[in-house]
């Protein structure tokens, strides 16, 4: 196991009985007007502290001359899979219409926080409407889509929810609560390694085309997960909730700072999911 996806292990492995009680309950935690979920930025030895933290909608453009590109990367707006806690992965589910609310939500606030240059979006429906609103929102730009921002494919545990999952399809389940971050899913499905090289490659990828621009990726939880640990490993994990704006900072591809994240401020009067599936533990 490599030291930079050890610390994935555990984002990704969790108890049947655990998910089997948050996931029987997940429609009814959702809620309206509630504090932001947000947090500072935290530092390993790939990545420093960004002190100027701001989670109330100040956020402003890029200084001029700065070495580094910052990405608002932004999870998807919900769908009713996310609603019923099941593995969405690759399948290509649409928002509904409260995650049509937030995506109209948070277009509004990237729009009123400052000059975006590009936008950047995984081809999964979810996500490229939730673009396609910030793209409109911004001036119309064009969404560029990028498969590498997808959400980790679970082959056979895909449509399911986890309970279900453990008992219809047993060896993908224990494939997916396996400690080894290089153990497919049958049924087509990615390893965390996999996952780990697929989008950390693409947002460096995105970074370089970008250095003193801000751009914005639109993603899943799953992804926005790993981009965390890659550039906080060993810290607390952040939940990722639906169309949360979540701030990196990267510098010649390999420097990564995560700014600030988790921050639903603009949900303020637009109900969300408070553990929406794939903002805690697993994907979505």
């Amino acid at each position: 196991m490599t030291t930079k996806t050890s610390a994935l292990v555990c984002n990704f492995s969790f108890r049947t009985s655990s998910l089997t009680t948050r996931f029987s309950a997940q429609r009814r935690s959702r809620t309206l007007g509630a504090e932001p979920n947000c947090v500072p930025a935290m530092s390993d030895s790939n990545s420093r502290v960004a002190a100027d933290m701001d989670c109330n909608g100040n956020a402003q453009s890029v200084p001029v001359g700065v070495d580094y590109a910052e990405i608002v990367v932004v999870r998807h707006g919900e769908t009713d899979w996310n609603a019923d806690g099941r593995f969405q992965g690759t399948l290509d589910v649409e928002l509904n219409a409260i995650g049509r609310q937030q995506a109209i939500a948070v277009s509004e606030r990237l729009y009123r926080e400052g000059k975006i240059s590009a936008i950047y979006s995984s081809d999964l429906k979810r996500a490229l409407e939730t673009a396609n609103m910030i793209a409109t929102a911004c001036g119309g730009l064009e969404v560029i889509t990028d498969p590498g921002l997808r959400e980790r494919n679970f082959g056979e545990l895909q449509g399911l929810q986890p309970h279900v999952a453990a008992s219809v399809c047993p060896e993908a389940y224990k494939a997916l609560q396996s400690q080894k971050t290089d153990q497919e899913i049958p049924g087509g499905g990615e390893s965390i390694d996999q996952l780990y090289q697929r989008c950390t490659m693409s947002l460096r990828n995105i970074s370089i085309k970008h250095k003193g621009e801000r751009v914005v990726a639109v993603t899943h939880g799953g992804v926005l997960r790993t981009l965390y640990t890659r550039a906080c490993p060993n810290k607390p994990p952040v939940r990722f909730l639906n169309t949360s704006v979540n701030i990196f900072h990267l510098s010649d591809g390999d420097n990564w700072v995560f700014k600030s994240g988790g921050d639903v401020s603009h949900l303020s009067q637009i109900e969300y999911l408070r553990t929406g599936f794939g903002g805690d533990r697993s994907s979505g």
